[in-house]
């Protein structure tokens, strides 16, 4: 995997950070992505270089914003000469309710989530295809079960899962295309109350909050098991499939 190269967007923090350090230690060269976060992917960036010289790194820019795309995926080509593996996992995630949203959420959450992965594998599929590439994106369960008060998020992840089927197919049989769909792994930044955690664990049948590790070690998994395309692994510890008069 030493020359294989990974382009991970929203990869300065969470779980995209997470992963770029597990698939750097699986042998994988990454280009981290941050539009304002340059401080944190600056030093992940020296912290993985630190580990194996000139390995790693990083772009800035807007997903949301069309015309720094194509900008972006050529840094992003130029920076090792070659991409491998796109992983489209940079989201914005918060509330709208209907009573309140407006076109800059819609742009925000949709751009993000929707737009920007279509976009970028558009212009990285030239690649993708003379390395035999593979794609993957970050879904979200609440895809298929929409989240109360979300529903311009739960629609730009359904819109992504689309995606990924059907660029499963387009892009066959050179490029394969999954997704990755995490149930509850990080709790937001904005702490929820005790109750509201109480309330989310009982919804999942294994009984605990999963780790950024069990996001990125699936990932791991996709892109190197060749003959799996235009799946959603939902890695969840059992939520998706839970009683809905439980969830």
């Amino acid at each position: 995997m030493k020359n294989e190269v990974v382009f991970i967007t929203g990869s300065a923090k969470r779980i995209g950070a997470y992963t770029a350090r597990h698939l750097h230690s699986l042998g994988y060269r990454i280009v981290l992505h941050c539009h304002h976060s340059v401080d944190q992917v600056t030093t992940l960036a020296e912290q993985l270089n630190a580990i194996r010289k000139n390995s790693v790194k990083w772009v800035q820019g807007d997903l949301c914003n069309p015309e720094q795309l194509k900008n972006l995926a050529e840094s992003a080509i130029n920076a090792f000469d070659r991409i491998d593996v796109l992983i489209n996992n940079a989201s914005a995630f918060y509330a709208t309710p209907v009573s309140n949203f407006n076109q800059q959420d819609w742009q925000a959450l949709m751009g993000s989530n929707a737009q920007a992965p279509l976009y970028l594998i558009q212009l990285l599929q030239k690649q993708l295809k003379e390395n035999q590439g593979v794609v993957i994106n970050m879904v979200d369960i609440h895809a298929q079960r929409p989240l109360s008060g979300h529903t311009i998020y739960c629609m730009a992840k359904a819109a992504l899962v689309t995606l990924t089927q059907s660029m499963a197919q387009e892009l066959a049989p050179l490029v394969r295309v999954n997704g990755v769909a995490p149930g509850a792994i990080l709790w937001p930044d904005n702490a929820l109350p005790e109750n509201e955690k109480n309330a989310i664990l009982k919804q999942i049948p294994l009984g605990r909050l999963g780790c950024e590790k069990d996001i990125s070690e699936a990932i791991a998994f996709l892109i190197s098991a060749p003959y799996i395309t235009g799946q959603i692994l939902a890695v969840d510890g059992g939520r998706s499939i839970a009683n809905p008069s439980v969830a």
